[in-house]
């Protein structure tokens, strides 16, 4: 579903690729599934609001470290970028060792039950914070230069996110924290390699 949000921008947009990443993420792309159909919500003035017009007040937990290990929630102030922490685990243990360790952080970091918790704790929204490269290749990796690599694997977790969020009527705020080519210089949170464009 993400995915295709993400194919109907024109191809021109599409190959901006922090552009459509900034506009389809970081405005802030609120789910909301409190009535049958799906909506969405939105700001009007100081107030955020949804389809019929109703003041909601979000009520909610950020999932961060999930889809991008921020330093300081591991207690790793100097050097907590994510390329960093992963460049730390693979000398430690080896590549294939680290790509395992990683693939089960992913799948087990945030599930189903723990959406249904927070439902059951009361709140109503969820934010996620993303990392572009679950999503696409960093612009060094691409084959063909000015073209852009879909990953499949950050969709398919959007996704499955999305639809536990949905069984739980819970709204799901997409916050992509870690956008191509960086952004601030807040490394923790952007996982930003200052030597790269």
């Amino acid at each position: 579903m993400l995915k295709g949000i993400i194919e109907m921008f024109p191809t021109w947009f599409k190959n901006q690729r922090s552009a459509v990443f900034y506009c389809s993420f970081t405005i802030g792309i609120f789910y909301s599934f409190f009535s049958n159909a799906q909506g969405f919500l939105k700001a009007e003035g100081k107030r955020i609001v949804n389809e019929q017009g109703e003041n909601v007040l979000l009520r909610g937990m950020g999932l961060g470290g999930w889809m991008l290990q921020e330093g300081y929630m591991l207690g790793i102030n100097e050097e907590g970028q994510q390329y960093k922490i992963r460049e730390r685990i693979q000398a430690l243990i080896g590549e294939k060792e680290t790509n395992h360790f990683y693939q089960k952080w992913l799948s087990n970091h945030t599930t189903k039950a723990d959406v249904e918790a927070m439902r059951s704790w009361g709140f109503n929204s969820v934010r996620l914070p993303m990392h572009f490269n679950l999503y696409t290749l960093s612009i060094e990796q691409e084959p063909v230069k000015g073209k852009d690599t879909w990953l499949e694997q950050g969709f398919a977790m959007t996704d499955s996110l999305l639809a536990w969020c949905k069984a739980n009527q819970l709204y799901l705020i997409l916050d992509l924290h870690a956008t191509p080519g960086g952004q601030g210089n807040d490394f923790n949170i952007s996982d930003r390699n200052p030597s790269l464009p």
